[in-house]
């Protein structure tokens, strides 16, 4: 199981737009530059970051810019932004068990509850880090 590289790719893309803001135009294809990507996959980005209010774009000489303090910024808002997952489904539970078996009649009984923990858990993680924990952590290298 892995959460969708778009997530980290959106991180990079928000670590960009503060650590060059002022020293580049900020557009799509300098950001795929950085995180060697196709500039096509970096613009749904952006768009999906914008919609949130996470970034803005101006068309034309503009770029893009974050639209918040970093410190403002959680990892899980972008995590929200790009799609990740559907909410309260980190996990994808197989569809049919067989209800005629001990086991597979119950599975759902056992396992939802503790799956629910689990994802509560992983995202009150993400609350806890912002988009300046970032940037300060880049500082270090």
């Amino acid at each position: 199981m892995q959460i969708s590289s778009r997530f980290t790719i959106a991180i990079h893309m928000l670590v960009c737009m503060e650590v060059f803001k002022g020293e580049y135009k900020i557009t799509s294809d300098f950001l795929a530059s950085s995180i060697n990507v196709h500039s096509v996959i970096i613009r749904k980005l952006m768009s999906q970051l914008k919609d949130a209010g996470l970034i803005e774009v101006k068309r034309g000489t503009g770029g893009a810019s974050i639209a918040k303090p970093p410190e403002e910024i959680t990892f899980f808002d972008v995590y929200q932004s790009v799609d990740c997952i559907e909410e309260n489904t980190l996990f994808h539970f197989h569809e049919n068990p067989n209800p005629d078996c001990p086991v597979g009649k119950n599975i759902h009984n056992i396992l939802d509850d503790k799956l629910f923990q689990i994802q509560t858990a992983m995202e009150r993680e993400l609350k806890s880090i912002t988009m300046a924990d970032i940037l300060f952590n880049l500082q270090q290298y």
